[in-house]
């Protein structure tokens, strides 16, 4: 089979094979980083691997003894029919595989835990990192295919870690004891034996040149595939509210598509291994059974005795070379899964804390933005922005989708830096301040309010985690939530899934209005907080958000004008620029876009 004729299924997919000899350096290269990686995990267990390798080291050792003794009984007893002698070697074989079993289990128990410590110790390294990296990264990836390099690729490596490393470490052993002990039995009967290695090295390499990128493609497959069902199940409200049902179940069909056929080749070339292996072991045996006979019948180099020692350790041989060959398989598998998970351990964090960056035990909520500009990889976002709160201030920000309204706060909260001017909270430039110790005095309630799994009482202490029940409580009164919870099944014990079920859109964002004012934030930041909610509950969160604005710097981003008339500034955006700045009443008399949008609002309520 040709490269060409692998390719041919995807050829309709535009997946891309480039030529495997021009990147071959390059693949070695990445492999042998990959692999260092991965011992750096292992190597905190240095001392259970000693332990693996000694057992190892004996049942290898145990699993050549035994077809010996075998070839020598028939030689020493069997032939001359020495009865007490082959009961006392017996004896012997079975006292061997009594402990070759025993080494067997050992060498298990110790590499299981092994790899299990390992692939723990890479999961958390991995679910730190997704901490460290910043906003950035995760608003341009697929939250699945992030999922996916957390489970089913770490799970590669740990399914090759259970496995494949005491059999690469026991194949190497039998390999080279084998070759020993049949060097010194025929070197004649050695050199026929060793006639296949040549095919059996062309063989693998044609077989694992293609494999290595198959595997590479399937991981990233399973990760696209992941993916898009992890965006599809969260976004199913829209999909059926848009009956795009067929839409979306052809998309997912041709990715799975890709997928089974990557998969579909990769599985299909790697199964080349075991059958190439049976095949080369046939002609082994029966050069071994004519050489060794010519030379038992015409010579008497070798005795019966060590033809069968021979045809069973050229099984040995042939059976050390598959058992690498298939595993060598599964670890291109693992190392294409670890490739993965090191890329986002690679990927540049949050860029880190200035040198002259402190920690602020209190804020008064002085900011004020000067001349700021950002740009967002290369395109222009934010120009020339220039504007003052002063502490317990609101400040609002209003404009069409795009105008910059979230990057600004976004800045604010230094999810991303600005590239000029300066922004300073209480006259510090927040560059001078950690970010940890920022987010402190911060609290947001979002347009899409977010909870965890777990009770009403650990989603709202989620804002200050060492609150006493008390506390948590009040700040549920304050937010106009405690009604609605004392009325679920179990009150502040009631168990929530991610999505909030069982609880309406108005009475998640209770919850969160709950667990900010618990935070006790110096700035808050609002993003159109009552959207989509019913009129009732829309007055209760109104109630609820006046309490938790007061005498806090707050800044809102609102699309309902009507929601922000009290506001001590109104800033209107337009293409990343302040157009307008000023109070509802000072913007209404400037009678400029401000002036018009209001108007439009009015015009399509009172229809």
């Amino acid at each position: 089979m040709s490269i060409n004729e692998i390719k041919a299924p995807f050829q309709h997919q535009k997946i891309p094979l480039e030529n495997m000899d021009d990147n071959k350096k390059k693949r070695a290269k990445n492999m042998s980083t990959t692999l260092k990686r991965i011992w750096s995990y292992l190597a905190r267990e240095k001392a259970k691997l000693m332990l693996v390798i000694l057992a190892v080291s004996l049942t290898s050792g145990l699993s050549l003894l035994g077809p010996y003794m075998v070839g020598m009984a028939i030689d020493d007893f069997i032939v001359t029919r020495e009865l007490a002698g082959l009961g006392s070697l017996l004896i012997g074989l079975i006292l061997i595989y009594l402990f070759h079993s025993l080494s067997m289990f050992l060498q298990n128990f110790w590499m299981i835990g092994i790899a299990q410590n390992t692939v723990k110790d890479l999961r958390e390294s991995l679910f730190k990192q997704f901490h460290r990296l910043p906003i950035s990264y995760f608003d341009k990836r697929q939250h699945g295919d992030l999922m996916s390099r957390l489970t089913n690729d770490i799970d590669n490596v740990n399914m090759v870690l259970n496995s494949s490393v005491i059999q690469i470490i026991a194949s190497i052993l039998t390999l080279v004891g084998t070759i020993v002990i049949m060097l010194i039995l025929s070197p004649i009967l050695t050199f026929v034996t060793m006639t296949i290695i040549p095919v059996m090295f062309l063989a693998m390499r044609w077989i694992t040149r293609r494999t290595s990128r198959l595997y590479k493609m399937q991981q990233r497959d399973i990760g696209e595939v992941n993916g898009y069902v992890e965006e599809i199940i969260s976004g199913q409200h829209v999909v059926k509210t848009y009956s795009q049902e067929e839409k979306v179940t052809k998309e997912f069909e041709q990715r799975n598509e890709q997928l089974k056929n990557t998969g579909f080749w990769a599985q299909v070339i790697a199964g080349f291994t075991p059958k190439v292996m049976n095949t080369l072991n046939f002609l082994s045996f029966a050069l071994i059974a004519f050489v060794g006979g010519l030379l038992s019948i015409k010579t008497n180099l070798v005795t019966v005795g060590v033809i069968v020692i021979f045809t069973e350790y050229a099984r040995q041989f042939t059976r050390p070379l598959n058992e690498l060959s298939n595993q060598f398989n599964m670890l291109l598998s693992a190392i294409a899964g670890a490739e993965r998970v090191f890329q986002v351990l690679d990927e540049t964090e949050e860029e880190i804390d200035e040198k002259e960056a402190k920690s602020v035990s209190s804020m008064k909520g002085h900011v004020v933005f000067d001349d700021v500009a950002f740009a967002y990889e290369d395109t222009p976002i934010l120009r020339q922005i220039h504007f003052s709160a002063k502490p317990g201030d609101t400040i609002a920000f209003v404009g069409h989708t795009g105008a910059g309204k979230t990057t600004i706060v976004n800045l604010i909260s230094r999810f991303y830096d600005y590239d000029s001017g300066k922004i300073t909270i209480d006259g510090m430039d927040i560059k001078e301040i950690k970010r940890s110790s920022l987010r402190k005095h911060m609290a947001f309630v979002l347009q899409d309010s977010f909870l965890f799994q777990g009770t009403v009482k650990d989603n709202i202490r989620y804002g200050k985690l060492d609150a006493s029940d008390e506390e948590i409580i009040q700040a549920a009164k304050d937010a106009n939530a405690h009604d609605f919870i004392k009325k679920l099944p179990n009150g502040y014990n009631t168990v929530l899934d991610q999505e909030g079920s069982g609880i309406s859109q108005g009475q998640k964002q209770l919850l969160t209005i709950a667990r900010a004012i618990l935070a006790e934030p110096t700035i808050l930041i609002l993003d159109e907080a009552t959207s989509n909610i019913d009129t009732i509950t829309e007055i209760k969160i109104q109630d609820a958000l006046k309490r938790l604005m007061r005498g806090r710097t707050s800044f809102v981003i609102a699309h309902r004008l009507n929601t922000i008339q009290e506001a001590d500034k109104i800033i209107m955006l337009k293409n990343g620029e302040i157009i307008e700045q000023g109070n509802h009443e000072q913007l209404l008399q400037q009678k400029g876009q401000y002036y018009q949008l209001y108007k439009g609002q009015l015009f399509e309520s009172a229809n």
